[in-house]
């Protein structure tokens, strides 16, 4: 495989292994072993498109990386279990090839099998036909892979309103049209620092709870009152910035993802167009996650 093959691959196979990964210092050690495997292997004769066969090379080198993660029990990879330099080395090349931050996060919940068919067909446009190469497996069973990675990225229909409420109500969780405007508002306000939108948006009485594991040592599980909040987020701009709405057990919330590694539920409360209750709780790995809107 002559060299320059190889580096005119490389950005495309870096942000294949990025997606089958969700991580760039395991991203490019795939790349690296691709390389090598590259290097020293008879490729068929029959090769007309080197970047083709290195994706099904690089894939596989993915696939093993997975497999092994699942038989140690290692995924998904929560952001406060990654070290700091990964965790903004993979912040950093999410923001710059503008990665979906939510399809990140769902993409971990998903079995190898499923994120390699789903990234390689999807994402990338490979045919089905070599997916199922690559995966060792039937086209028929690509192409189910594939279509439960779908359903388990787009999730289903979000509740729009609480048992006994009006059509649309929302249960204050930011699950009707107004509640999400003004959450997102007051996020935007809070992830620019602007402290007069964040206390219009706010009850007097707003309260903040959070799993003290997410809080630095010392902070507060509880914090009562608009401009005490208020005052507080400008300790955690970093994770207002890393978040993306999605559902999590079927209705809309908001969820930290540094690099696109799950931390934490942000659930915030609306009533009357205000900001009442904000609660930060862990993400368990058994709670159900999908993009939203879904994925289409």
């Amino acid at each position: 495989m002559p060299v320059a093959d190889f580096e005119a691959a490389r950005p495309q196979l870096t942000a294949v292994a990025f997606r089958l990964l969700g991580s760039v210092p395991d991203a490019e050690d795939a790349v690296q072993t691709t390389w090598l495997k590259a290097a020293t292997a008879t490729a068929p004769d029959d090769v007309r498109n080197p970047a083709a066969w290195l994706t099904t090379v690089l894939t596989r080198v993915c696939l093993d990386q997975l497999r092994a993660r699942r038989r140690r029990r290692e995924e998904p990879l929560f952001a406060d279990l990654i070290p700091g330099a990964e965790a903004a080395a993979d912040e950093r090349y999410l923001r710059r090839e503008k990665v979906s931050r939510a399809l990140l996060v769902v993409l971990d919940r998903l079995t190898p099998p499923q994120r390699v068919a789903y990234v390689l067909h999807d994402l990338f446009d490979m045919p089905f036909r070599e997916v199922a190469e690559t995966l060792g497996t039937s086209e028929a069973a690509a192409k189910q892979h594939a279509s439960r990675a779908r359903r388990r990225i787009g999730g289903g229909p979000a509740p729009s309103s609480a048992p006994g409420d009006g059509e649309g109500d929302g249960d204050g969780r930011g699950g009707t049209e107004s509640e999400a405007a003004v959450v997102d508002a007051f996020l935007a306000a809070a992830a620019g620092g602007d402290m007069d939108r964040m206390l219009a948006l706010m009850t007097d009485d707003c309260v903040r709870t959070a799993d003290p594991a997410l809080l630095p040592p010392g902070a507060p599980a509880v914090v009562t009152g608009a401009r005490e909040v208020a005052e507080e987020t400008k300790y955690f701009t970093d994770r207002i910035h890393a978040t993306v709405r999605m559902l999590v057990a079927g209705r809309p919330a908001h969820v930290i993802a540094p690099g696109g590694h799950a931390l934490a539920v942000v659930d915030i409360t609306v009533r009357e167009g205000r900001v009442t209750r904000i609660a930060l709780t862990r993400l368990p790995t058994t709670t159900p996650l999908a993009m939203h809107p879904p994925a289409r």
